[in-house]
């Protein structure tokens, strides 16, 4: 039961209480209604009289659904933990090795604002690194900005050797050249500016989680600041794709 559910339900019950107690105190519908009911069943009233109380001071279905809840999303984050563990030692034994500290694993789902009300926008809910640096910045894409917006927009496994590219495109020049020449999705839908603020991140890959349907909800996201070609491994995609299985089958809602 989700927690807003379980609150409503809450409400409810003690709305209902409330009203019976409410009616019986002024005899409606009439009064030979609440003598037939509560005629020689004195515990009609004491039960109402306990249900407004647990249910006005202690929201049971509520409580229990948060305690649920807790015990689900301590479960999933066990679970993230378990496939983040995996990577690193793919990570490790990758040539060149990559630093544990290095690897990051990034989970994102759609939301929407007011800036953007109709397709949204994705929001990192979850992160996972073993060092401190590099600092994680803000960064909230669109459909097909940066590696996981391109991941949304195809619906389908992406991958950047993002490093690769900012050699080649040392300066703006030369970025707005080839952005003209291969399109925009060659360069993950950035403008120079944005490029400049990304390229640390050497190499990029996220993979989606789809809902039941099929549709895309949010992603997985796992990057370095180099080693491209050494962790671009079927082991490292089956991780990164058990994850968004387990994330799309409920667990993205208890991150």
């Amino acid at each position: 039961m989700r927690s807003l559910t379980a609150k409503i339900l809450d409400r409810l019950i003690l709305l209902a209480a409330s009203i019976c107690m409410v009616a019986r105190q002024y005899d409606f519908p009439d009064r030979k209604f609440w003598t037939d009911l509560s005629g020689g069943r004195p515990f009609v009233v004491v039960t109402l009289i306990c249900v407004i109380g647990i249910f006005g001071a202690f929201t049971p279905f509520q409580a229990l659904s948060e305690r649920k809840r807790v015990e689900r999303r301590s479960a999933i984050r066990q679970e993230i933990l378990t496939h983040y563990g995996k990577m690193l030692c793919l990570a490790v034994r990758a040539r060149p090795p990559v630093e544990l500290q290095d690897l990051g694993l990034h989970i994102w789902r759609i939301r929407r604002s007011l800036r953007h009300p109709v397709h949204g926008y994705l929001q990192r809910v979850a992160t996972y690194r073993l060092g401190s640096t590099p600092t994680t910045r803000t960064f909230a894409p669109t459909n097909g900005v940066g590696v996981v917006g391109l991941c949304w927009k195809r619906n389908s496994e992406v991958s950047m050797d993002v490093a690769k590219l900012a050699a080649d495109l040392s300066d703006q020049g030369k970025f707005e050249a080839y952005r003209a020449t291969h399109g925009s999705e060659a360069v993950m839908g950035f403008d120079w500016a944005e490029f400049q603020r990304v390229r640390h991140r050497g190499a990029v890959f996220a993979s989606p989680i789809r809902g039941g349907t099929g549709t895309f909800r949010g992603c997985v996201s796992v990057d370095a600041s180099r080693g491209h070609d050494s962790l671009d491994h079927p082991d490292l995609w089956h991780e990164i794709n058990s994850l968004c299985s387990r994330l799309g089958h409920g667990g993205l809602d208890d991150i």
